[in-house]
């Protein structure tokens, strides 16, 4: 899911007309070789089509999920997944899918945010919970490593191919930006296509929800480099 930018131009010289026919025939010498080479560096970037994703239905269940159901106006917490594949084949795209519940939470273009009825909103969707920067990765990942890719819907996130019997573990950051009590939905699937999907071993649709409530008792807190909101412990002596 990373980004490919491809970059490549090609210059030619000359001054005279009596060179128009030859440099004609390098010129289209010189674009199928331009065709050949960025066809090559595409396949070497890899493609992130659902086109090709394995059409089926493969068996993965959520082992583990914590959110925490009170939380604080500026406090940040951890949402934390672990999603194992029970089947013998591999998965090819282990995605996750957010959406609040309801109509202002289904209507809303953020993962964890509400769609705000106001009509002079220039953007209408209102954060309920900031993702922090760099957020989502893995379990155990460094601080300058990604885990999770964003794809063209901002309220799914891909972690690639799950073999037979693995399990992936993942970390979101979030910062409490909008009171009130939400319930925050999430779906697992085997790929980005429709006709990848997911399943239970009992045979259903593998996700669930967190119910949080977000009171307005407000922490000292304080703004890091990257943008994130982090709560100041105070010391034992005040």
């Amino acid at each position: 899911m990373t980004p490919c930018y491809v970059r490549l131009a090609l210059r030619g010289e000359g001054q005279h007309s009596f060179w128009f026919f030859r440099r004609s025939r390098l010129r289209i010498a010189a674009t199928g070789l331009l065709a050949v080479a960025v066809a090559a560096l595409l396949t070497a970037c890899g493609e992130s089509s659902s086109d090709k994703e394995p059409a089926g239905e493969f068996e993965v269940g959520v082992t583990a999920a914590s959110f925490p159901s009170l939380q604080r106006l500026g406090q940040t917490s951890l949402l934390k997944l672990s999603i194992e594949n029970e089947g013998e084949e591999t998965v090819p795209n282990v995605v996750v899918y957010f959406t609040v519940a309801g109509k202002q939470g289904a209507t809303a273009s953020l993962p964890f945010g509400v769609h705000e009825r106001q009509a002079e909103l220039a953007n209408p969707t209102r954060p309920v919970w900031v993702l922090a920067e760099g957020f989502p990765k893995l379990a155990g990942a460094s601080a300058d490593e990604k885990g999770g890719a964003t794809t063209s819907d901002p309220k799914t996130f891909a972690f690639g191919p799950l073999k037979a019997g693995e399990t992936r573990s993942a970390v979101w950051k979030l910062s409490a930006v909008r009171q009130g009590k939400y319930t925050l939905r999430y779906q697992v699937g085997a790929g980005l296509g429709t006709e990848t999907k997911a399943k239970t071993q009992s045979g259903v649709a593998p996700g669930g929800t967190f119910v949080a409530e977000i009171t307005a008792q407000t922490p000292d807190t304080e703004v890091t480099d990257s943008g994130e909101i982090v709560e100041v412990k105070k010391n034992a002596n005040g």
